[in-house]
Parts: structure tokens; sequence; C-alpha cells
């Protein structure tokens, strides 16, 4: 688990974030609703050993990156958050990747100003613009209202259960939801399915890369990112074996996907 050492004050919240210096292209890491940074602890690793700054933290209202008294967390804020870590870091067309929420987040940048990165690698996440159907349309209305029925002390293994199949993993990740309010997670469920904004001409303007779990079943992202892959071109590494946090159920095969995806980046 890497220390947080440094602090930026946001509004409405403290984002707690560190920074492994390398002399490679930096590397920014987003992570997934309810969870933190440490589901990245692997990839750090793997990043800063391969010559790469790495910058990580905890997205407001997750982790040790504490939401004001009063202030709930929404898409905007979360945007924003992100946007001004990199202002106030000044990184050189750093590589954004996110998982998840991380990733809608990412998308969401990097089609408000392409210019502030490099390059965009998304894990397991929604396509932010890609074609819906009623039924997709109708799941994402009805996603938050459903889980606020699940009562608290059964939601974090529940989460758990349906991101992660290793047994470590999943007692990894239940933990870390655990420490979730149920309030707070269900405000970051509506932000991640607010950053849904289909647009079917939209085509990401950098270099992307995309990498999914071989047996994520969460929402539609079994189907809609091998689409997204076709739409833009790309490949899209599928890690056999792994669940929607193929972070945690497969580090070595992530590792050598995002590294491989960072090898194929352009430089200049």
């Amino acid at each position: 688990m890497l220390n947080l050492d440094r602090r930026l004050a946001r509004p409405g919240a403290t984002l707690r974030f560190t920074v492994l210096d390398g002399d490679e292209r930096p590397v920014v890491l987003v992570h997934g609703a309810g969870v933190d940074h440490t589901m990245f602890a692997a990839q750090a690793t793997a990043l800063h050993g391969a010559g790469h700054t790495v910058v990580t933290f905890d997205q407001r209202g997750h982790g040790v990156s504490e939401l004001d008294p009063g202030t709930r967390f929404t898409a905007p804020a979360a945007l924003d958050d992100l946007a001004a870590l990199l202002d106030h870091l000044a990184l050189e067309q750093p590589a954004l990747v996110g998982h998840s929420l991380g990733g809608n987040v990412t998308q969401a940048l990097v089609r408000r100003d392409h210019g502030r990165a490099g390059a965009l690698i998304v894990l397991d996440s929604a396509w932010n613009t890609g074609p819906l159907t009623r039924g997709e349309r109708v799941a994402l209305r009805l996603a938050a209202p459903a889980l606020s029925l699940v009562p608290g002390s059964r939601l974090p293994g529940m989460l758990a259960r349906a991101s992660a199949v290793t047994p470590a993993a999943i007692a990894a990740t239940e933990a870390v939801f655990a420490r979730m309010p149920k309030r707070v997670f269900l405000d970051v469920w509506r932000a991640t399915v607010a950053f849904v904004d289909p647009d079917p001409d939209y085509r990401v303007p950098i270099h992307l890369g995309l990498i999914r779990g071989g047996l994520d079943r969460t929402g539609n992202i079994a189907t809609a990112m091998p689409e997204w892959a076709k739409a833009e071109g790309v490949e899209e590494h599928v890690i056999a074996g792994s669940g929607h946090l193929v972070t945690l159920d497969a580090p070595e095969a992530t590792n050598a996907a995002v590294l491989d995806v960072l090898a194929s980046v352009p430089r200049g």
C-alpha cells in the first residue's frame, strides 16, 4: 500500500495522492467506484519499475480523500478534481489509466480537452459515448434505486462478489467497500451513470487502449468494450480468468497489458 503523502485542497474535499518519479511518460491511475488507490498497487509498482512517473490518488469520498461535511459526490466534481490534479502536477502528456468509474472520468476529461493527455487506457468501464439499447437505458435508470434496497450490511459483500472472482480479490474488495457509507456509494453510482452520454460520431482523439477481464459481467461492459474497440479500430486486451476488478484478479497479466499499450504510444 502506497503512502498518499501529498494533499490537494479542492472545493468540498481534500485529495490525497503521491508521485513516484521516473524518466518515462507519466501515468496517472484513476480507480473505480467504491474502492481506492490500492486496487492499482501492483500496476503502480510495475509501471514505476519500468521507469514511468506514476501518480496514484484516492478520488474524493474514497479511501483517505475525505469529503467535507455536507458535500456529496458528483460527476462534475470528480471530473474537475482530475483536471485540477493534472494542473497541479503540470505533467507532460501523461497517460491516463482509468478503471470503471475512473474510466468514465478519464474518458470525460479527454472528451472535454484531449490536449491534457497523451494516451487513454480504460479498464473494465462503460463506453461513455457508445450506443445503448432500450434495455440498457432502463437498467441504468433502475440500478441506483435497486441498490438502495440492499441492506447496508450486505452491500459490500454483494458488490465484492460481483466485482472479483478470486478469493483474495473478493476479500480485499469487500474490506474496502465496507469503509464507504451506503449513502456515499449511491451518490458515486449515480455519478458513474451520469458520465454515460451517447454520441455515435465521437472517437477518442488520442492513443487508446482497452483492457477487460474476461469474466466481467457488470453492466454492459462485456458487450460494449468489444464494440468500442471495433469502432475505434484498436485491440481489446481480454484478461482470461478475471472479473471486473481485473487489477486484483490478475495483476501480472494486467501489468503486461498496460505496459504493452504504453509501449505502442507514439512519442512526442
